[in-house]
């Protein structure tokens, strides 16, 4: 259940051709919400959320921030290709401010207030220092990266690799992390400078993973479990990631290896008022992308 959002006017929603972005912008719409969704692509998110006000938005071409004027709350999400916050993100961001937008809703990364190697932790902080108020939605590791990123390993390899060790990880789903987001876009006073950690509700070791994966499939899905340097050489030759983006998830896995992944919280329930899915839940009701 949703609290009415205090003020007229649209709510701005970036990335909203993402996994969270998309899920954000259709609870938004399906609540009523006047919403201006925003991506490289306003033709496709035109066409995906044609109740929303389409339009083209990137970090780094001060000719499209002009979707910032009329807003005063936004969901804020990191494209992956950006690493360099102070360059390609702070200026935007300085820009939403002069606009007039008075709170921001970050999709972080769970920990991110311990690992500032990653990005996630930057925006943080200039958040934080900013003026503006602030939400931070913390996730755990998406389930959708199994079904997003790593698609083609499991589809065609039948082998999970990422450089994760025995470290656990309390996956959540991204529906559950948008509906936490929705909740702090629409009531932001009640979420006002709040740090929420959706996850999961057990945390998995990749070997179970993979026993799921199993079971759900109904073939074998190992779990390659590749050092550091082998998973970059993987993520960037076979996987064609960027190698900025494939830095990132290095320290990001890094952070399970370590132990540091594997916290779960109520925080989902808290704020919905319903139990997280749970990753046997979830990948039965996406086991075709890996058919």
């Amino acid at each position: 259940m949703y609290h009415t959002y205090m003020s007229p006017g649209a709510v701005l929603v970036t990335g909203a051709l993402g996994n969270v972005g998309g899920a954000v912008t259709s609870r938004l719409l399906a609540s009523g919400t006047p919403t201006k969704a925003v991506d490289l692509d306003p033709a496709a998110v035109a066409a995906r959320y044609p109740q929303a006000q389409a339009a083209r938005f990137d970090f780094t071409d001060p000719s499209t921030w002009s979707v910032f004027d009329g807003i005063r709350v936004m969901f804020l999400m990191r494209p992956p290709a950006l690493s360099n916050i102070r360059r390609d993100m702070v200026p935007a961001l300085e820009a939403a401010r002069a606009a007039g937008v008075e709170h921001v809703v970050l999709l972080s990364l769970q920990g991110a207030e311990r690992n500032r190697v990653v990005p996630h932790a930057k925006i943080e902080a200039w958040l934080r220092g900013s003026g503006l108020a602030w939400t931070f939605v913390r996730p755990s590791f998406f389930m959708e990266n199994l079904s997003g990123t790593h698609v083609s390993d499991i589809r065609d390899r039948d082998c999970l690799m990422v450089p994760a060790g025995t470290g656990s990880t309390s996956f959540v789903a991204a529906d559950d992390v948008a509906e936490v987001a929705v909740a702090a876009l629409l009531a932001p006073t009640a979420h006002h400078n709040a740090a929420w950690t959706p996850t999961g509700p057990q945390a998995l070791t990749y070997a179970q993973v993979c026993t799921v994966l199993t079971d759900v499939l109904g073939r074998p899905i190992r779990y390659g479990r590749p050092g550091a340097l082998r998973y970059l050489l993987h993520a960037t030759r076979t996987l064609h990631m960027p190698l900025p983006m494939a830095l990132v998830t290095v320290a990001i896995y890094s952070a399970a290896r370590l132990g540091k992944a594997d916290g779960v919280t109520d925080d989902v329930l808290a704020v919905t008022g319903h139990e997280p899915q749970r990753l046997e839940e979830w990948a039965q009701q996406h086991r075709q992308v890996w058919a």
